[in-house]
C-alpha cells in the first residue's frame, strides 16, 4: 500500500511564537479535513518540533497536496519548507520481533 507522508521541515522567521498563534486555525483545518475526506490518517510533531518539524500521513499524494495547499501553517507563512514523500507502507501484525533494536 502506498501512502503519502508530508514533512514540515522549517518554521518561518517568528518560529514557535507564530506557530502558537496560528495553531488553532491549523488544528481546526486538520480536524475538518479529516472529517470531510478521511484521507488524513495521522498528524503530529516530533519530540522537538523546532529542530525536527512534524509529519502527517495521508491515503494519497493528492490528499497531501490538497491539505498543504489550504493549511494555515503554510498559507500564513508559519512553515517555509515542506516536502511530500511516497511511502510504501507494509503492516504485518502477525509477526513477532526476532531481535532487539541496537543503537
Amino acid at each position: 500500500m502506498t501512502l503519502a507522508v508530508s514533512f514540515y521541515d522549517q518554521l518561518g522567521p517568528d518560529g514557535m511564537a507564530r506557530a502558537r498563534e496560528v495553531f488553532p486555525r491549523h488544528s481546526a483545518y486538520a480536524d475538518e479535513f479529516r472529517a470531510s475526506s478521511g484521507d488524513l490518517l495521522m498528524i503530529g510533531t516530533f519530540a522537538d518540533p523546532v529542530a525536527d518539524g512534524s509529519m502527517a500521513v495521508f491515503r494519497t499524494r493528492d490528499a497531501a497536496e490538497r491539505f498543504i495547499a489550504g493549511d494555515p501553517f503554510i498559507t500564513e507563512g508559519v512553515v517555509v519548507a515542506w516536502r511530500i514523500l511516497d511511502w510504501n507502507a507494509e503492516a504485518d501484525t502477525d509477526s513477532t520481533p526476532t531481535g532487539e533494536a541496537r543503537g
